[in-house]
């Protein structure tokens, strides 16, 4: 009983404030390895990045906190009714963050990302304007993404998701290689695909909150079928899209083989949401399905490699 007094009070512990950048997930960090196994070494400018990057989505989510907590979203999604959801990790639900502490953290985060993407640019062997000007928007997009603007509240979150992911492997492999690539793009596409399809799990379990806010995600939006079909549609589009490009000539001919342990966890995925009905183990297998595709991706780019 005295625990949970306790927690309940603003501390501003370091504790709380990883649990506000979301420090645990770090799926969207793994972008960099398909980088570098894809391009030249070049550590500074990738550390650079990385570190850059990591800022920039804490900036984010801490952002999308203050929202959910403003709105009440966050109240209904994390509260005593569902036991599914760790309160403790939205500080300001669970009351150990005030919302001007959570501000002052993101808006630190965002200048700190800022600050870091501006000096990868400046180390980095090339600079391709598409480069630059993909990290621009995608910077000042994370930052409005459920804060100002907040353009998932206007029916760009799904999108968002997967922009972010691509994001982060084409910027940084621009700025070192000075090319586009489409077998890249392949990748950054996949890669881009897994934070959504967990993104796409999550926002089934949360419908109702979203919907008592006007949050517009796709779930929210139409029928428990019509989510369910939307969903299945990614995951198979997913599946062709390492098809096509081994088809086309795009990736090496066994691309598509290479990736098939990923596809088999989207399907299981997709069987343990929509035909067992649990939605929530489905979105955290959906972590394992996106750390095993990287996996499978910086192995098909060493492959590439070594000819």
């Amino acid at each position: 009983m005295t625990s949970e007094v306790v927690e309940s009070r603003p501390t501003g512990s370091v504790r709380d404030y990883l649990r506000l950048g979301k420090f645990d997930v770090y799926d969207y960090y793994l972008g960099i390895l398909i980088v570098a196994s894809a391009a030249p070494a070049e550590p500074v400018t990738l550390l650079l990045f990385l570190l850059g990057e990591v800022a920039v989505i804490v900036a984010g989510v801490a952002f999308d906190d203050v929202t959910g907590y403003r709105d009440g979203s966050d109240l209904v999604n994390y509260g005593p009714d569902d036991r599914l959801r760790k309160k403790l990790r939205k500080p300001l639900v669970a009351g150990t963050l005030t919302e001007s502490q959570a501000l002052r953290f993101a808006w630190g985060a965002a200048a700190t990302g800022a600050a870091l993407w501006t000096a990868a640019v400046l180390t980095a062997p090339h600079r391709p304007m598409w480069s630059v000007v993909l990290l621009v928007v995608v910077f000042a997009a994370a930052l409005q993404y459920s804060y100002g603007l907040k353009l998932s509240y206007r029916g760009f979150q799904e999108a968002f998701l997967v922009v972010l992911g691509m994001t982060l492997v084409l910027a940084p492999h621009g700025l070192i290689t000075g090319e586009f690539s489409g077998f890249v793009l392949v990748q950054a596409v996949l890669f881009g695909m897994g934070p959504l399809m967990f993104g796409v799990y999550s926002n089934t379990n949360d419908v109702d909150g979203d919907r008592a806010v006007g949050r517009p995600t796709v779930a929210a939006l139409t029928t428990e079928r019509g989510n369910a079909r939307f969903i299945g549609a990614l995951s198979v589009g997913e599946f062709l899209l390492g098809a096509l490009a081994s088809v086309t000539g795009v990736a090496p001919w066994w691309f598509a083989l290479l990736v098939l342990p990923a596809t088999a966890l989207r399907a299981r995925q997709y069987h343990l949401g929509f035909a067992v009905g649990d939605i929530m183990r489905a979105r955290k297998l959906g972590f394992t399905a996106h750390r095993t595709c990287v996996a499978l991706l910086v192995l098909a780019n060493v492959l590439v490699a070594i000819g």
